[in-house]
């Protein structure tokens, strides 16, 4: 295997991750705390805003070690 192909292995593997992480930790107990319809979908839509948040940390993060690195 090419580093590229390991590069985007890891990538996709830690998107897959993130998403299941998400999925199970934020976005089914924010699913699960309500009982209406449009309250459930409300909570959903809220989440991917605390998604949003997680990314962007972790971009953030990703771009200090580069700076830092170089």
């Amino acid at each position: 295997m090419s580093t590229t192909q390991i590069n985007e292995l890891v990538a996709g593997g830690s998107a897959v991750i993130g998403l299941a992480l998400y999925a199970g930790l934020i976005l089914r107990p924010a699913w699960t705390a309500y009982s209406r319809l449009w309250e459930r979908v409300a909570a959903a839509v809220l989440s991917l805003y605390v998604l949003a948040v997680f990314v962007g940390a972790g971009v953030a993060g990703a771009v200090a070690v580069i700076a830092f690195w170089a």
